[in-house]
């Protein structure tokens, strides 16, 4: 197949830099590989079977619209939120692009409403809370599209691109680049029918947190400069509604940061679902983690959100993906290839959590087939430490949110460690190869990956 750009990744900044570069340059011959499906044939089979039935790929994660818009849909509306990608490009231009992205998503059919923004005074009062417990406080606006209603704005950027010439070749898997003479002429990859190779003048990878691991090994085999950066190890917590309340009303998403006591991680809450579900995400090798979705209609009786705590590793050690899979791994293990949970006051007593335990609870997990255990016996002890101890902070905050009935689920991980090394307009050292999201390691969130697929569009609609 020739082309004249190939795309591996149908996620966010994939969708975005196709978005672009098909409205600017028509003519061009787009060809998308992804190795999941389109949205409309997207569907989990847990709601019907009660239980993860173990797709392959996880249509959770895979597919068009990536695993971002099967999440919670939200879009973070300040460049100080997504990642690093305004160190690369500068603040101002990553804020510009990031009102032109979300004007799109409003065309598409985002809910005009942004959270966030209408309560300043209250805002105040959080912050000073935050402040008074050793936190920042990030009050980011926020357009909260829903797990479902993304479903269906991406639906509508599928056909858009679909209709305007751009080739998308569904359940197709990303094997190899092909680089001659330090340049990357094209793909090979491996479809329902066999190989195809792909042949273009310029490769875009955007294979997301799912390809995150993937994309390291290509860089090591061909060449591609980059550098192992920070993994984030955690686990979802989940709280009656109540608790949160006041955040939720005001914010529906805080993004507290701390750096607790001994270790002094960057620890930090992240994708905050109020009314929403602990969800299980499968990655290729049986990897279970866990993550939260959030709907605009449908509701629970709690709030989930992320306590993920970073870690930076130093030479000679540079698999830090790796890492962080053996970690979930372990805990896949304790749980029998089940998402674990465990009672934070069960934690501090230094006891596992029993299933019975759970029934009597105030909190009832969203997430059914968990399995009651002991996450301390699976992630490391400089994790675990700083999670507890970054809590008791957040309680101060948040009175309740330490509570002996808070759950806690495990693991969850973000897999975006792998830094590729490339110029402002995402050139790598591989000409004609661009790397893109959160694979390559600059950017976290559909924001901010949007964001870098619609600049790439740009650049690429005025080189080619």
């Amino acid at each position: 197949m020739q082309a004249d750009v190939a795309i591996v990744g149908a996620g966010p900044s994939g969708i975005f830099t196709a978005l672009r570069l098909i409205r600017e340059r028509p003519q061009l011959h787009i060809v998308m590989v992804e190795k999941g499906l389109p949205i409309e044939k997207r569907s989990c089979p847990k709601a019907r079977a009660g239980r993860c039935v173990q797709c392959s790929p996880c249509r959770i994660t895979t597919g068009f619209s990536g695993a971002g818009a099967f999440s919670d849909g939200k879009l973070s509306l300040s460049h100080e939120v997504g990642g690093d990608l305004p160190e690369l490009i500068g603040c101002d231009l990553a804020q510009k692009t990031i009102n032109e992205v979300d004007g799109i998503y409003l065309a598409f059919g985002a809910d005009e409403h942004v959270e966030g923004v209408d309560a300043p005074e209250s805002v105040r009062k959080i912050r000073l809370r935050a402040i008074q417990a050793g936190l920042k406080l990030v009050d980011c606006p926020i357009r909260h599209l829903g797990t479902e209603k993304a479903q269906e704005i991406y639906g509508r950027i599928e056909r858009d691109l679909i209709d305007r010439g751009v080739e998308i070749v569904f359940n197709t898997d990303c094997r190899d680049l092909i680089i001659e003479d330090g340049a990357c002429r094209g793909v090979v990859a491996e479809g329902p029918e066999g190989a195809l190779r792909i042949d273009a003048e310029r490769v875009i990878v955007a294979t997301g947190r799912r390809g995150a691991d993937w994309l390291e090994h290509l860089c090591s085999e061909h060449g591609i400069d980059h550098v192992p950066g920070a993994v984030d190890m955690g686990v979802r917590v989940e709280v009656r509604n109540e608790v949160m309340e006041r955040v939720n009303d005001v914010l529906y998403e805080s993004k507290l940061i701390g750096y607790p006591n001994p270790f002094r991680n960057k620890v930090r809450t992240f994708c905050q679902n109020p009314g929403g579900f602990v969800s299980q995400e499968n990655y290729d090798g049986g990897l279970a983690v866990v993550n939260g979705h959030s709907y605009k209609e449908r509701k629970s009786e709690n709030t989930n959100l992320a306590v993920l705590v970073t870690h930076n590793f130093r030479e000679p050690f540079n698999q830090p993906i790796a890492y962080a899979q053996n970690v979930g791994r372990l805990c896949n293990m304790l749980g029998d290839g089940h998402i674990l949970v465990q009672r934070f006051g069960d934690i501090l007593d230094g006891k596992r959590t029993w299933q019975k335990e759970l029934s009597r609870s105030n909190i009832k997990p969203t997430l059914v087939d968990a399995v009651a255990g002991d996450i301390t016996s699976a992630l490391p002890y400089r994790t675990m430490t700083s999670i507890v101890n970054f809590m008791l902070a957040v309680d101060q905050a948040i009175p309740g949110f330490a509570s002996a009935e808070t759950l806690l689920y495990a693991p969850e991980l973000k897999f975006y460690s792998n830094r590729v090394r490339m110029d402002e307009r995402f050139a790598t050292n591989v000409r004609g190869l661009h790397c893109l999201g959160d694979s390559s390691g600059w950017t976290r969130g559909l924001m901010m990956a949007s964001v870098m697929g619609y600049l790439m569009g740009g650049y690429l609609a005025e080189e080619l």
